[in-house]
């Protein structure tokens, strides 16, 4: 790894951070100028040094990041932003397991093991945080969805199952595997619990009706929006295109189609910047 490329990642990170909580979105120039600069930057010390092993891991890196940021885009984990700044980080750390290309570098792999658990706590402790500011939503969503019948059915199911598995476990388990079986019985209650917490903090404090002018390319729509039988947007787009936007707009201006609900994201830019810093105090400290 380049030591500019670090202090510049670094940089683009804080900015994006902000960036991210203030606007809820990261300009496009943020992330694509990592990825130029940081490919450029390699290409300049490979020439100068004759040493391509950097550009070749800086590449590799980058693909790996392509490949990761098109697979969380096209599954709606992730906007536009989040994706385009994991392939710069890419190129940033590199990546290599082949011999012919120098010395192993795993950084990538550490950065990213670090985004996902960061990023659980990160998600979780900022769920909280809008729950405690919606407590009132929260709360008239949490009552609404407990009380649906498939909810009260899988909550049973699950319980009556947790219990039969702890029976099991704790008369024909041997000694020795008992707890660690009751440890996974109890986290798979647990994450169910988790999962009907997302849903309700979804519902009730990230799904919110704005006025189209007020749209910006790649907000996730709610709903399906309608013009007549036509359908133009929806949840199925995966972001809302710049084309879509414009058909919206000729709409509100007929005063046809005045709103539309979209379902905000936590800003994740802050958790790529604390995985970041996380790997760079395990690279310095020399852990790995």
């Amino acid at each position: 790894m380049l030591m500019l490329n670090i202090v510049i990642a670094f940089i683009v990170l804080v900015i994006a951070t902000v960036t991210d909580l203030k606007k809820r979105e990261v300009p496009d120039y943020i992330s694509y100028g990592l990825i130029f600069v940081s490919l450029t930057s390699t290409l300049l010390y490979s020439i100068i040094y004759s040493d391509y092993n950097v550009l070749v891991q800086s590449l590799l890196g980058f693909i790996i990041g392509l490949i990761i940021a098109f697979s969380m885009f096209y599954l709606g984990q992730w906007g536009g932003g989040d994706s385009k700044l994991i392939m710069g980080l890419g190129a940033v750390f590199g990546f290599n397991v082949f011999p012919l290309f120098g010395e192993t570098n795993y950084w990538l792999l550490i950065l990213l093991a670090n985004i996902i658990l960061l990023g659980a706590i990160y998600g979780m402790v900022w769920s909280i945080f809008l729950a405690i500011r919606n407590r009132k939503l929260f709360m008239k969503k949490t009552a609404e969805l407990m009380n649906k019948k498939t909810i009260l059915w899988m909550r049973r199911i699950i319980l009556a199952l947790v219990i039969v598995l702890l029976a099991v476990t704790w008369f024909l388990v041997p000694g020795e595997y008992k707890m660690l079986i009751i440890g996974f019985i109890a986290m798979f209650y647990v994450v169910f619990y988790i999962w009907l917490f997302v849903k309700i903090i979804e519902e009730s404090c990230m799904v919110k009706s704005i006025p189209v002018p007020k749209l910006t390319e790649g907000d996730w729509i709610y709903e399906n929006v309608y013009n007549n039988k036509t359908l133009i947007t929806g949840p199925k787009d995966l972001g809302v295109s710049k084309k879509q936007i414009v058909t919206l707009m000729g709409l509100y201006k007929k005063k046809k189609i005045l709103s539309v609900k979209i379902k905000e994201g936590i800003p994740f830019i802050p958790a790529f910047l604390l995985a970041f810093i996380a790997t760079m105090i395990l690279y310095y400290v020399g852990i790995f």
